[in-house]
């Protein structure tokens, strides 16, 4: 069981801790425990309730309703707003609470529901990864169970996996090379995924290292595959002094090619890079920048 305070609740939420008090005090919607020190502590049901109370909120209802609701019937009216309401917040609110409540079915019903409704790419740039945004703040928090996002993580990754597996792109047919790798030590795979999803869709033969590869590893590949363009993910790895000298390394090895980098390493970096490295800022820029860059035509209307 997660043990959040109220700053916890007001990042994942959006919803002002001020704001939760005075639902707390005036309607009696969330039953905090105290510490020993008199601190508000929370459990997973008290977010997960929050987090659906929320999403009713945020289209139309008012909170002196919802107070009068039932568990069962704030779940009902959730789940149906989910089904109808394609708004991303409500969605990635959606599979906060599957993560915490372990919803395997709920999970895959709320996914299967944005990916009908909005083709698989914007399903995972809108919803998943904002909800992994998420996912990393109760992360960083200390507040999520292992398991919860180990579950999660997978769940995911087997979506992922079951879209390459179904592009297969010839030799023969391939329009370019790229490698793709995760840094050694990081294991935070599902970025880099996504990736080697796009450029498999857009007929890229591609040499997927996976996670915790140490760059003499990937030196040796490159003198083998030769590749066009090699692809990695930063999230907790190089540490933050290292990542400039990991990169000038990288530059050297990938001398004859283009360099990707992404990831939560980057969001506040500043310093320069070598000219055949691109930085891009944010995991929903990918698809832009594969198309700029490579000269792709990535199809974005498709269902």
């Amino acid at each position: 069981m997660g043990h959040y305070h109220i700053k916890d609740f007001e990042a994942i939420s959006g919803i002002k801790a001020h704001t939760i008090r005075i639902w707390e005090q005036r309607y009696g919607l969330l039953k905090p425990t105290r510490s020993e020190t008199n601190i508000r502590q929370y459990g997973d049901d008290e977010l997960t309730l929050l987090l659906n109370i929320s999403m009713l909120n945020r289209n139309g209802f008012k909170i002196s309703r919802v107070a009068k609701m039932s568990r069962a019937e704030i779940e009902q009216k959730v789940r149906s707003i989910t089904t109808t309401n394609l708004e991303h917040a409500n969605q990635v609110d959606a599979l906060t609470i599957t993560m915490l409540e372990l919803d395997e079915n709920e999970f895959d019903r709320v996914l299967n529901v944005n990916i009908a409704q909005l083709g698989f790419e914007e399903a995972m740039e809108l919803v998943v990864f904002p909800f992994l945004r998420n996912l990393g703040i109760l992360w960083q928090t200390g507040t999520i169970n292992p398991a919860q996002e180990h579950f999660i993580s997978n769940l995911i990754r087997q979506k992922l996996i079951v879209a390459i597996d179904r592009m297969n792109v010839a030799k023969n047919e391939a329009i370019s090379k790229s490698l793709l790798f995760l840094p050694e030590g990081e294991m935070h795979e599902l970025g880099l995924l996504y990736l080697n999803y796009l450029l498999h869709k857009n007929h890229h033969q591609v040499m997927y290292l996976g996670q915790n590869v140490p760059l003499r590893d990937v030196e040796k590949v490159v003198d083998i595959f030769k590749p066009d363009q090699v692809f990695s993910i930063f999230t907790s790895v190089p540490a933050a002094s290292q990542i400039a000298g990991y990169i000038a390394d990288l530059s050297k090895i990938m001398s004859e090619g283009q360099i990707y980098l992404s990831g939560y390493a980057f969001q506040l970096y500043a310093a320069k890079v070598p000219q055949n490295v691109v930085l891009i800022k944010e995991m929903a820029d990918i698809r832009t920048v594969i198309n700029s860059k490579l000269g792709l035509i990535l199809n974005t209307s498709e269902k």
